[in-house]
């Protein structure tokens, strides 16, 4: 056996509690209006049934006697119901709450699937069997009498196992502690989001343990997440885990919700979006920027073209081309006033898709804003306000509510901040009316950020980068009462109506390229000569759009229109 004495297991941490304390959102959920699978606690996958087990039994606490390594508990599902089985176990760090799941499942008999189609490619074999035995992958011979044992089933063949099995004795687990899926009605899953790792503090036996993902995501993805945990003694998760997630193998989206929910949904939800008090470029709708003077140009043609208010002359459809481009008017007046926006017409214009197989619900925001102001660029002590460097026209930024659809929960929200972003726990969200988040829209750039403050993007550990400053203010739009649903294709044709606009796959503003050299120069020149150049080698970290670039497309252009989030 593996052995390790380096931890101290059940010992009261001086910085984390012993175990995590379970997490509710701050208001009740309400009734949902009436559907077909959303919200009904169980979902089906085809020959799969699944339940989410958020009531967890503990098996071990652990907590590192050296190092900053924080500490971590080992569960088991509490609670599953009658005729469904385990897959696997659950981990997650002290220092948050517990928030987390794991999904238990039975299999569902033939004459119980609507599908009839799935019936065809069903096999002899069953969906769930039992494991033929387990490996030991690492355990803890304490000291002080306690003893840590984490186990991976071994899947017969034509079969995959979901999850590790953690006991605090050295005999096997009994084969009936989880069950293994047929290959069939699985798909390969990564590791992410690192929860234990004592590779630097543990060098004789160190164990990393990670959440897992699908590999495959975003609104076509089948993979569903059954969140267990994958774990290794060696430093890195290797190219393929031994361990796999399910996969929806039906052929309707039953659990998502239906428009009325949506609604329901939203208005439940929907976030404040707060813009820095001392930001002078704010929101504005779609068509009040295209009605008070925003101009199409086309590519050899030197004068622009007035744009319908619902972008009905736009080109629809295609590739984005660079043929065509929207641009402020040539007015200077004209031009102040749209930059300058107009929150009094802003709205969120909302697409609802499909997430991890079905099992959750996507519900993404977008914010247009006519212009995006200069970028301020922080070095050290020095904040210097640039010019030119990182304005473009025409800015689309966005966040994503992620909605648990076993029961319409709030789960996570994405925020996106320029080329990145960041998926924040609901546990850690502001809120500002019961379970309605707070979004804090950066000043001039627009990025979105879930706490008030000054970001970094390029080097915090030396204080240089861009500066996003992040404040509560008297300027903010609420979502859950001003919004759009311009897409949820998964819900067919002809049940939500996709603005003109949506269908423009070209520039919402003009190629611009910046002499940025010469604005940066000023910056350099005031460092510490040993500083110069780092500074100049981080400047291939800021956001590429600090710099010019072509003009921004719109959402549609985007990679998590179809695709997951960027993390």
């Amino acid at each position: 056996m593996i052995g390790c004495e380096c931890f101290c297991w059940d010992s009261v941490s001086e910085y984390y509690p012993l175990e995590s304390q379970p997490f509710s959102l701050p208001s009740p959920l309400p009734t949902w209006p009436q559907g077909q699978g959303f919200a009904t606690g169980r979902i089906h996958l085809g020959e799969l049934e699944v339940v989410k087990i958020t009531n967890f039994e503990s098996i071990y606490t652990c907590t590192p006697n050296r190092g900053n390594t924080k500490g971590v508990t080992f569960y088991k599902p509490a609670g599953v119901p009658d005729g469904f089985l385990s897959l696997g176990h659950y981990c997650q760090p002290n220092d948050q709450p517990l928030r987390g799941y794991v999904l238990v499942a039975r299999d569902v008999a033939a004459t119980e699937i609507e599908d009839k189609s799935i019936s065809d490619s069903m096999s002899d074999f069953p969906a769930l069997r039992k494991p033929l035995n387990y490996t030991l992958i690492w355990n803890l011979d304490s000291p002080h009498d306690e003893y840590a044992y984490i186990w991976l089933p071994n899947a017969p063949v034509g079969y995959k196992s979901m999850g590790f099995v953690v006991t605090n004795k050295p005999y096997e687990p009994e084969l009936d502690e989880v069950r293994c899926v047929r290959d069939d009605l699985t798909e390969s899953c990564e590791a992410c989001d690192t929860i234990l790792n004592t590779v630097s503090t543990f060098s004789k036996y160190p164990i990393r343990v990670w959440n897992t993902r699908p590999c495959k995501r975003g609104m076509l993805g089948l993979g569903v997440s059954v969140g267990t945990f994958f774990c290794s003694t060696y430093s890195g998760s290797g190219d393929e885990l031994s361990i796999a997630c399910l996969k929806n193998v039906g052929s309707t989206w039953h659990a998502m919700p239906n428009l009325d929910q949506i609604h329901s949904l939203i208005k439940h939800y929907g976030p404040t979006v707060f813009f820095h008090p001392d930001d002078k470029y704010m929101p504005s709708s779609v068509p009040w920027f295209f009605k008070n003077g925003a101009l199409l140009y086309r590519d050899g043609i030197m004068k622009g073209e007035a744009i319908d208010s619902r972008g009905l002359n736009l080109p629809r459809g295609e590739t984005n081309d660079g043929e065509f481009w929207i641009d402020l008017p040539d007015n200077d007046e004209k031009s102040s006033y749209l930059k300058n926006g107009n929150i009094e017409s802003a709205e969120l214009y909302v697409h609802v898709k499909p997430a991890l197989g079905g099992t959750f619900t996507d519900i993404v925001m977008w914010v247009f804003c006519p212009f995006n102001g200069p970028a301020t660029i922080k070095a050290g002590l020095l904040n210097v306000e640039m010019s030119k460097i990182g304005e473009h026209v025409g800015d689309w930024e966005h966040f994503t509510l992620r909605l648990s659809n076993f029961s319409g929960e709030l789960w996570s929200m994405y925020f996106s901040q320029h080329s990145g972003g960041e998926w924040v726990d609901a546990c850690n969200l502001e809120f500002i009316e019961e379970n309605k988040p707070i979004v804090y829209s950066s000043k001039c750039g627009h990025a979105s950020y879930p706490h008030p403050g000054s970001y970094i993007m390029g080097s915090s550990k030396l204080g240089i980068g861009v500066r996003n400053d992040a404040a509560r203010s008297k300027y903010f739009v609420d979502s859950s009462i001003r919004y759009q649903i311009v897409a949820a294709e998964y819900l067919g044709d002809g049940v939500v109506t996709e603005p003109n606009w949506l269908q423009y796959m070209r520039e919402w503003g003009p190629t611009v390229v910046y002499d940025s050299r010469s604005e940066l120069d000023k910056i350099i020149r005031h460092l510490p000569f040993y500083l110069r150049f780092s500074v100049e080698t981080l400047c291939e970290l800021f956001p590429t759009e600090i710099y010019g670039e072509e003009g921004p497309t719109g959402p549609k252009e985007k990679d998590n229109w179809l695709g997951d989030e960027r993390c």
